[in-house]
């Protein structure tokens, strides 16, 4: 019968949540459209307006 590899000691809760002190999430980080002023993604078109680096790319519906 094969021997499965087992840890010898229990991993303390202070080694468990250092490991874990890099997993949280952040919050995306979003800019003002210089034309409509709405927040979005930093290099992405607008979906509110469509406006790209100061030209319009994209014909939006109202």
């Amino acid at each position: 019968m094969a021997k499965h590899p087992v840890p010898k000691k229990r991993t303390s809760s202070s080694s468990r949540d250092s490991r874990r002190a890099h997993d949280a999430l952040s919050a995306p980080t979003l800019i003002a459209c210089s034309q409509c002023k709405e927040l979005k993604p930093a290099h992405i078109v607008c979906p509110h307006c469509g406006f790209y680096a100061g030209r319009q790319v994209l014909e939006i519906e109202a």
